[in-house]
């Protein structure tokens, strides 16, 4: 089984790429593609998936805090 990743962009989607089973809230399961993006910002139209909508509308850059 491969490693799933989760990679958070810059000012836009989180970015899911492995085997993995995305569920609602009622345990159904979404049809998703070896690599796909959710949404961060709550604007898309495609929830949970990303639709763009974030593109200047939606800032965040997180970044891992540095141990000291």
């Amino acid at each position: 089984m491969s490693k799933v990743t989760i990679k958070v962009n810059d000012n836009g989607s989180l970015r899911i790429t492995g085997d993995v089973e995305l569920l609602d809230g009622e345990g159904n399961v979404y049809t998703t593609k070896p690599s796909f993006s959710l949404c961060r910002c709550g604007m898309s139209k495609n929830k949970p998936f990303c639709d763009g909508s974030h593109k200047g509308n939606f800032e965040s850059q997180v970044r891992v805090p540095k141990e000291e």
